[in-house]
């Protein structure tokens, strides 16, 4: 799944590419895809003649404000993409939705299993949704803090983490308390700060509740200014359809048997919670 790397990765691109650019056609040709809307015939009113504003991200959501209000918002699921084409480009097997812009530069969402999904939020006369919150749409506002922009510092994290007793690797990836760490992140993350999968949050010293916090930074702004990463299937790509590089530089996920790139010792993989947990057991005591 696309975490916060891969997805403001594509933000950022979709931002230049389409901000003050109108939306001229839709077409969702599969329902699950939109499945927040009563028909495909709804969903179009709701953006066909609107003007996308910018493109912002909340976790793993990319929001679209649009001129006339509401916003259209994208979760990309297990396998989703949005790729940029123009309107004589092949369409790729799996594409349920494309907008076609001013100038015919068509948006294509593409999601081989269809868990992802594009609804318009805090449109009046749109079934389903309601007014929207501040920054994203209300369908939205169960999930955390974002780990790049909203937390505060090192202490603003103790206060959260010391508030809950949880093991750590479960907890950064609860969409409730940090929205857009998922497994692969958090294994890198947790890396990067000596700290094991299941140390327990409130029993973190102030100097681990530091080496987490800039491991947080450090690991997710390198892996944005490598694009993210696509691994062996390549299903992430960006909305050129372009790979990502960050894999490159894992320390520990998908390294299982490998030498740590720290101390030479074999990464190990641990099954939990019916997810793989790749870790170093020496750096990670």
């Amino acid at each position: 799944m696309p975490e916060l790397p891969e997805v403001e990765t594509i933000r950022r691109d979709l931002d230049r590419e389409l901000s003050a650019r109108r939306i001229e056609g839709v077409e969702a040709r599969g329902s699950r895809s939109i499945r927040r809307h009563s028909d495909p015939a709804e969903f179009a009113v709701a953006l066909v003649g609107a003007t996308v504003e910018s493109v912002a991200r909340r976790g793993k959501y990319l929001l679209f404000p649009l001129d006339r209000g509401g916003r259209l918002v994208v979760h990309l699921g297990m396998s989703g993409q949005l790729l940029l084409a123009g309107p004589d480009d092949p369409m790729m097997a799996h594409t349920h939705v494309v907008l076609t812009f001013d100038g015919a530069r068509q948006l294509r969402f593409v999601d081989p299993r269809t868990f992802g999904e594009v609804f318009v939020s805090g449109v009046s006369g749109v079934s389903g949704v309601g007014a929207a919150a501040a920054l994203g749409a209300a369908e939205l506002a169960h999930l955390g803090a974002d780990p790049l922009h909203d937390l505060k510092g090192w202490g603003d994290l103790a206060e959260r983490l010391h508030a809950r007793r949880s093991r750590l690797k479960p907890l950064l990836m609860d969409q409730r308390f940090l929205a857009g760490i998922g497994n692969l992140y958090a294994d890198e993350i947790l890396f990067a700060a000596r700290l094991r999968y299941d140390r327990t949050s409130d029993g973190l010293t102030p100097a681990e509740v530091r080496r987490l916090y800039r491991a947080m930074t450090v690991t997710l702004n390198s892996a944005i200014s490598h694009r993210g990463s696509s691994l062996a299937d390549e299903q992430y790509r960006d909305v050129f359809g372009r790979i990502g590089d960050f894999q490159s530089r894992h320390r520990v996920y998908g390294r299982e048997g490998r030498p740590c790139r720290r101390c030479r010792q074999t990464i190990v993989r641990i099954k939990t919670g019916g997810r793989s947990t790749f870790l170093c057991p020496r750096c990670q005591p």
